[in-house]
């Protein structure tokens, strides 16, 4: 009995051997791969300049609310506007 190393040895050298014969569809497997590989780096870098992006919308934010609590807004006039 193979254990489970060797049995995906073995799918895997049959599956180039019959991809010997037919170098496009090899071709065409390693460049799904690169495709897929070049998609996942994308979004990644992608989805860390986005989280770069908020983190400063929030710091902005906490400044300008710091900013607006010391500002001394002043009473509405009394009596009645003329």
């Amino acid at each position: 009995m193979t254990g489970p190393v060797e049995a995906a040895g073995n799918v895997a050298t049959g599956f180039l051997d019959a991809l010997r014969g037919m170098p496009l569809v090899l071709a065409l497997c390693v460049m799904n791969g690169a495709l897929i590989g070049f998609a996942y780096y994308q979004a990644s870098a992608f989805n860390k300049q986005r989280e770069n992006n908020v983190q400063l919308v929030v710091t902005m934010q906490t400044e300008v609310q710091k900013l607006l609590s010391q500002c001394i807004v002043p009473p509405p006039p009394q009596g009645r506007p003329q």
